[in-house]
């Protein structure tokens, strides 16, 4: 195995280790692991499922906090992962399988739902931040080999 050959089956092992703390975080409602995976920039963007773009650290940070504050309960079963690398930029695509439940929830039940995902990365000194991270809801089960 050459060196790049090496740094790159490296590097797509961290991506999916930091697209992994990604949703740890998210799951934890631990903000300040979320704010060291993000990259600190106002060309940054997140799109939750259903709502507008944000844009910029600050207004993504936010939303996040208070997605946090607000879920009781949230697990991630992620599915059909693909990373992709390409220099200094990643991208990871990946089925979002939620449990989740809030204050409105009863205590011995759970809601289900599924989303699409693009996270994508970009390497800053040796670490890899999210820079996009793009979910939409998957509104039916079919198939398109479109």
């Amino acid at each position: 195995m050459t060196g790049r050959a090496h740094r790159t089956e490296d590097d797509l092992t961290a991506v999916e280790q930091v697209n992994s703390s990604f949703y740890a975080a998210f799951e934890h409602g631990d903000i300040d692991a979320m704010t060291a995976i993000w990259l600190d920039d106002p060309t940054a963007l997140c799109v939750h499922p259903g709502t507008t773009p944000l844009r910029g650290s600050p207004a993504i940070l936010r939303s996040w906090s208070l997605l946090m504050a607000n879920a009781t309960y949230i697990q991630f079963f992620l599915t059909d992962v693909e990373v992709s690398l390409r220099g200094d930029v990643a991208s990871v695509t990946c089925t979002e399988n939620v449990l989740t439940a809030d204050a409105t929830t009863a205590d011995t039940s759970f809601i289900g739902a599924r989303a699409i995902a693009t996270n994508v990365f970009v390497r800053e000194a040796d670490t890899w931040r999210l820079w996009i991270h793009h979910a939409s809801p998957v509104l039916s089960d079919e198939h398109h080999e479109d």
